[in-house]
């Protein structure tokens, strides 16, 4: 919205022109993000109290967690209202990336939030079921996949349907450019072609598997929120170069035209989530629930397969990886062992992995700072992949 106003009056006032710069719009979408965040978050934490949105907590998890039961919840809520309003203010409308990212991030919000409305205002604990929750997250997933798998040929939105469509009557027979190719890191040239239905079950699996793995990893005060931003800045910096055409050709990876403007809905996401941190850290004042951790993980995923970084992704957002292994390790240990000796075992003292490290007399602060810097070294490793081929 600014920049179309900016570019209306730069002929007339030249200091608009500098609207021109991404960095410029990323920098101020951060900022304007993190002031709504921070001045809107009392009054919201203050509405959802008054709303009695209260969080529910595990009886049979860490004693410590206790003290938490009736602390607000749905405060993801705020941080998607700073992201949406951020991102529209400095985005370029026009960008073909941007749109499926702010749709998938509100699509996967829209769940989370009947899934957090069920559980905290109808009180029902197990919110929407598994097979409900999960039709609607593989319909946001399917719809960004198929509209992602020809985004990377087309300039503009129209000339992605208009692909879409040509894929259709050419009896699903068409290919995608090298680009679109599942790339390997730490190698120049190492690339395995998908295909269109390859690229569509890969792009699905990512979305959807990182809207959950955060979903997961959120159960300790600011645990999710930060390694989400470090993950995010990360993935930014990879959008910001693949959009160049001279420095992904340089480092030798895909450049995706208009990939650039996603460092403008990444700034937002870093800054919307340190406000949420302002109000999230220990003891939190408010937790994000569903509707957050489930956008935050569907942007995360969105914005890595658009940069064609699926795989950096997976080491830059290792914990996610390690939380939600450990759920599937802990649940499928149990199951196969109380029908194959009838009683269940687990590996995990608790799942997912932090409550692991509780049960084992790490204060949640400690699990939390400590999370916080592997995801710290792995955002690192994984940018290391830009030069390390």
């Amino acid at each position: 919205m600014l920049l179309w106003l900016a570019q209306y009056l730069q002929d007339d006032i030249g200091a608009f022109r500098v609207f021109n710069f991404i960095t410029f719009r990323a920098v101020f979408a951060t900022i304007t993000a993190l002031v709504i965040g921070l001045v809107a978050g009392p009054a919201v934490i203050r509405k959802l109290t008054a709303m009695k949105y209260g969080q529910a907590v595990r009886t049979d998890g860490p004693q410590t967690h206790l003290k938490k039961h009736g602390t607000p919840t749905m405060g993801g809520v705020l941080i998607l209202i700073a992201i949406g309003t951020a991102t529209l203010l400095w985005c370029d409308w026009s960008n073909r990336l941007i749109w499926p990212v702010i749709v998938v991030t509100l699509g996967f919000g829209a769940v989370g939030w009947v899934d957090d409305y069920r559980k905290v205002v109808r009180q029902d604990p197990e919110g929407m079921r598994s097979a409900e929750k999960y039709f609607w997250q593989s319909l946001v997933g399917v719809a960004a996949a198929l509209y992602l798998a020809f985004s990377v040929s087309a300039p503009t939105p129209a000339e992605v349907f208009k692909l879409f469509f040509a894929w259709v009557q050419s009896g699903f027979s068409l290919d995608l450019p090298p680009k679109a190719d599942l790339i390997v890191p730490f190698f120049k040239t190492i690339s395995y072609p998908l295909g269109v239905w390859g690229f569509i079950a890969l792009t699905y699996c990512v979305i959807v598997g990182t809207s959950n793995a955060v979903n997961f990893t959120d159960g300790a005060d600011g645990l999710a929120i930060m390694p989400t931003v470090m993950v995010g800045s990360g993935l930014g910096l990879f959008a910001y170069l693949t959009g160049s055409a001279t420095y992904s050709k340089y480092l030798f990876i895909p450049h995706i035209p208009g990939a650039g403007e996603l460092i403008i809905f990444v700034g937002a996401m870093a800054g919307a989530g340190l406000a949420f941190l302002w109000y999230n850290t220990h003891p939190a004042q408010v937790f994000m629930g569903d509707v957050g951790a489930l956008a935050l993980g569907g942007a995360l995923g969105t914005i890595a397969v658009i940069v064609r970084q699926e795989i950096v992704l997976f080491i830059m957002g290792g914990i996610f990886v390690a939380e939600t292994l450990s759920v599937i390790i802990q649940v499928g240990w149990f199951k196969y062992t109380k029908k194959r000796y009838g009683q269940g075992r687990r590996v995990f003292l608790m799942a997912p992995l932090h409550h692991h490290f509780e049960q084992k007399g790490w204060k949640e602060t400690q699990v939390v700072v400590r999370f916080w810097i592997i995801t710290m070294m792995l955002v690192l490793l994984g940018l290391s992949t830009l030069k390390l081929r």
